[in-house]
C-alpha cells in the first residue's frame, strides 16, 4: 500500500490520475474510487463503495453486498487471490480505510493499493508500505503550470509577464489557485489583470477558499485556534518560541502542531514552523 498525502489543492488526484494511465495496462483489475470521503457520509455510502470496488475488480459474476461487514467478507473472499490495482482518493476517516483496504491480505501478490488523503496520520495507523508528501510547485514550475491555463502555453504573453509573477506569488505555489486563476484570467487584458489582483488583495477567491475549508472544518476547536494563532502571529518563528508562547495561553501546544503538521497545514524545517501563504 502507497499513500499520498498533501494539502488540499496541492494535485494529488492529479498525480493519482496520471499514475493511472501510466501504469493501469499492467493489472488485469483496476478500481478509482474518488471523492471517497464525500461519498462514505451519503447514506449507505461506505457499502456503496465496497459495492463499486467489488463490482470493478471481480470477474465471477456480481455480488449484491447487504451491509458493511458482508462487503469486507466479499472483498476478501473474491479478490484475495487475484493482482489487482485500487486507487483510494481523499481518505479522510479509518473506517473508509478498514472496511475498503483493510489488509494486504485481501488482495492477491503484487496488488497495488494507492491511497490519497490530507491526514498523514490516517496512513500512519494504517499500515501504508510507504508514504509521500505532495510539495508545492517551485517558481518556475508554477509559472509554467499558471501560463498553461492564462496562455495555453508554458511562458508568459508579451506585457504579461510582471503580472504572471504576482499571481504565481499569490498562489505560493498551489496547483489549484494557479488552475482557477490562470483560467479566470484567460484572454483577458491587462487592465482586467490588474482589477482582479487588486480584489485578490482584499477578498480571496472562493473557489479556491471553499477547497482549503474543507480541511480547516476538520480541526476541532483548540486546533483551530492554534491555527489561527499560528498564521497571524507566529509563522516562521521557531518551535520553542511557539511553544512557549501557546501554552501560555492555555493550549496544549505540542499536541496541536502536531496535528497542523499531520494535516499539512504547517511544516517543520530546521526547528521553524513555515505555512503556506
Amino acid at each position: 500500500m502507497i499513500g499520498i498525502y498533501g494539502l488540499g489543492g496541492i494535485g494529488m488526484t492529479t498525480i493519482i490520475t496520471a499514475l493511472h494511465n501510466k501504469i493501469s495496462n499492467q493489472f488485469p483489475s483496476i478500481s478509482f474510487l474518488t471523492n471517497v470521503s464525500e461519498e462514505s457520509i451519503k447514506d449507505s455510502g461506505i457499502l456503496k463503495l465496497q459495492q463499486l470496488l467489488d463490482d470493478t475488480l471481480a470477474i465471477r459474476g456480481q455480488l449484491t453486498l447487504k451491509n458493511i461487514h458482508e462487503g469486507v467478507k466479499g472483498i476478501k473472499d473474491r479478490l484475495s487471490s487475484k493482482r489487482v490495482l485500487v486507487f483510494l482518493d481523499d481518505i479522510d476517516g479509518s473506517r473508509q480505510l478498514e472496511h475498503l483496504v483493510g489488509k494486504h491480505s485481501w488482495f492477491g501478490h503484487g496488488s497495488r493499493i494507492i491511497i490519497t488523503s490530507r491526514k498523514k496520520y490516517l496512513l500512519t495507523a494504517h499500515g501504508v508500505d510507504c508514504m509521500y508528501e505532495v510539495d508545492k510547485l517551485n517558481k518556475e514550475e508554477a509559472l509554467q503550470l499558471f501560463c498553461s491555463y492564462a496562455f495555453k502555453q508554458l511562458f508568459p504573453e508579451k506585457g504579461y509577464k510582471d503580472l504572471s509573477n504576482q499571481v504565481v506569488r499569490y498562489a505560493d505555489g498551489l496547483p489549484l489557485a494557479l488552475n482557477v486563476l490562470g483560467s479566470l484570467l484567460f484572454r483577458k487584458g491587462v487592465k482586467a489583470w490588474k482589477s482582479e489582483l487588486k480584489k485578490l488583495e482584499e477578498v480571496p477567491n472562493m473557489e479556491i477558499t471553499n477547497v482549503l475549508k474543507i480541511s480547516y472544518d476538520g480541526l476541532d476547536d483548540m486546533h483551530k485556534r492554534i491555527f489561527l494563532d499560528i498564521a497571524c502571529f507566529l509563522k516562521r518563528n521557531d518551535m520553542e518560541a511557539t511553544t512557549t508562547v501557546l501554552d501560555c495561553f492555555g493550549f496544549n501546544a505540542e499536541s496541536g502542531i502536531n496535528a497542523l503538521v499531520d494535516r499539512c497545514f504547517i511544516s517543520i524545517s530546521k526547528e521553524v514552523i513555515k505555512m503556506h501563504d
